[in-house]
């Protein structure tokens, strides 16, 4: 039997990339589908990933200066429609209650009764109805900045839906801001895109590429919308977060204003921002491997799983001895400012049972302890991102300082390797016979298997941004920051450029 039939994964990467994640997400328990066509139950060690992600990033927003609040998941039609570039951009993928309550049909059935005199639309994003209460808290320039953030779920009336990438309901979190100029709102925007990506490197271990949207790609009703971009294992981008620069389109819309130190009154600027659970996707296409989930040691529920070997009561009881002791050597223990968290696993199936449940799952460190071991005063250490199936002998004594110096290589490791196959397979290219071969599958059976990132120069027409996207299914994840200025030709029509941007294929 050769290695790749005895992965736990079935199939794997190399053989189905997409239905691979889905049972990435099986074998670790993330989450299952609802019984609600589109929507996901997300279940423990799933939801505990993203309880991590809560933590790590609300300390981020302490630390600049935001507050969480939170507002109704139901938007007054009138509001929505207050900023028309904003419906436009949502009001194909709105859930709109039109009634009030439920009453018997008289067929043995119950049908919508109390017809609403306006409809609500279920939150797909919060700037209408966080811009009414922003209204009346907003006075004066002494009010300003008003920094907040909501953590709540929103519904977009999704037709093809995939478990945390694309779902008809999703858990996020949204910053919306005020201020007194332009200046403070852009640098609020580019700010909180700092703060993503950095979250992005230090926690989940996925390195980013910062930039603008273009015109066409931006955040409806955005003045300037700006994104981080990672590559997923399938050459694929993945937008993993976004910051807008809304101007006052929507202070003017919702009648945020307030008196300026001149006395006058004027219309407020405004951001907003936001990540959701599609990042626990980005976790599992850009570090998982065919044994199923990869975590990084900074966003893992656990990390250290302990498994006792034995064959009866006599050995049960040396090991479990051990067992405990090492459990209780790792109270208060930290990476950084992450607690160590140990689980120890004494269930009634066999220790390869046992440790391959941890292997799927991904949990960074399991420690194996069996009847030689206690003999010995030592323990077998296997590290999840080396594979399942090298192992380490550490002395007892040395048991905390290993395991806690090994989980901060592992969250070195896991981004050093996710940073190098992005630029394994990020290339430039000036011809328009090249790109288009970079972005022609190579393999009829996986057709979404393409080349990866393409720098490209682009002369800024969207009507060449729309022909690639029409031809390709290739779009512009971003312009990047920190570019030197460039002469070249655009890769569709031929025109001057000044600057390459990032073109890909993308989830």
């Amino acid at each position: 039997m050769s290695k790749k039939e005895r992965t736990a994964i079935q199939p794997t990467r190399e053989e189905n990339y997409a239905e691979w994640f889905q049972q990435v997400v099986r074998a670790a328990d993330l989450a299952e589908n609802s019984e609600v066509r589109g929507c996901m139950v997300i279940k423990p060690w799933g939801y505990a990933i993203w309880e991590n992600i809560q933590k790590a990033l609300n300390e981020m927003f302490r630390e600049t200066g935001h507050r969480n609040a939170y507002f109704p998941i139901f938007i007054p039609k009138s509001y929505f429609e207050k900023e028309a570039e904003h419906v436009e951009g949502f009001a194909k993928e709105c859930a709109v209650v039109t009634h009030s309550k439920l009453e018997e049909d008289g067929k043995g059935g119950l049908k919508p009764a109390g017809e609403l005199t306006e409809a609500y639309i279920v939150r797909p994003t919060s700037e209408t109805i966080i811009g009414a209460s922003f209204a009346k808290w907003v006075n004066s320039y002494r009010d300003l900045p008003l920094l907040i953030n909501q953590w709540a779920n929103v519904v977009r009336w999704e037709m093809r839906t995939r478990l945390f990438l694309r779902t008809t309901e999703f858990l996020w979190q949204e910053g919306h801001t005020v201020h007194e100029t332009s200046e403070e709102a852009m640098e609020e925007t580019l700010q909180m895109l700092e703060v993503y990506a950095r979250f992005a490197s230090e926690f989940l271990a996925i390195p980013v590429i910062k930039g603008e949207k273009t015109e066409g790609e931006k955040f409806p009703g955005a003045v300037n919308t700006y994104s981080i971009e990672a590559m997923m294992q399938d050459k694929k981008a993945l937008q993993s977060g976004t910051s807008h620069f809304l101007g006052q389109n929507f202070a003017t819309a919702s009648g945020i204003r307030f008196q300026n130190r001149e006395g006058e009154f004027q219309h407020a600027w405004t951001t907003s921002w936001g990540v959701s659970t599609r990042l626990i996707g980005a976790l599992i296409m850009a570090h998982s491997d065919d044994d199923g989930l990869v975590l990084p040691p900074k966003i893992a529920p656990s990390h250290i799983a302990i498994v006792p070997i034995y064959r009866d009561d006599a050995e049960r009881e040396v090991v479990m001895a051990m067992a405990n002791r090492i459990v209780e050597s790792f109270k208060g223990a930290r990476i950084d400012d992450v607690r160590v968290y140990t689980e120890l696993d004494n269930r009634d199936l066999t220790s390869s049972e046992r440790n391959w449940y941890w292997i799927k799952k991904g949990i960074p460190l399991r420690i194996e302890i069996g009847p030689r071991d206690v003999a010995s005063n030592s323990v077998m250490i296997a590290r999840r991102d080396l594979g399942p199936r090298e192992k380490q002998s550490v002395e007892m004594e040395n048991v905390v300082d290993y395991c806690l110096k090994t989980l901060g290589e592992i969250q070195k490791n896991i981004y050093e390797r996710a940073l190098k196959f992005r630029q394994e397979n990020t290339v430039k290219i000036d011809s328009k016979d090249e790109f288009y071969a970079f972005y022609t599958p190579k393999n009829a059976e996986q057709p979404e298997i393409h080349g990866g990132f393409a720098l490209s120069h682009w002369c800024g027409c969207p009507d060449c941004e729309e022909k690639i996207k029409d031809d390709l299914k290739v779009t512009i994840r971003c312009i990047p920051f920190n570019q030197d200025e460039e002469d070249g030709n655009c890769i569709n029509c031929g025109a001057q450029s000044k600057r390459r941007v990032v073109f890909a294929k993308s989830y």
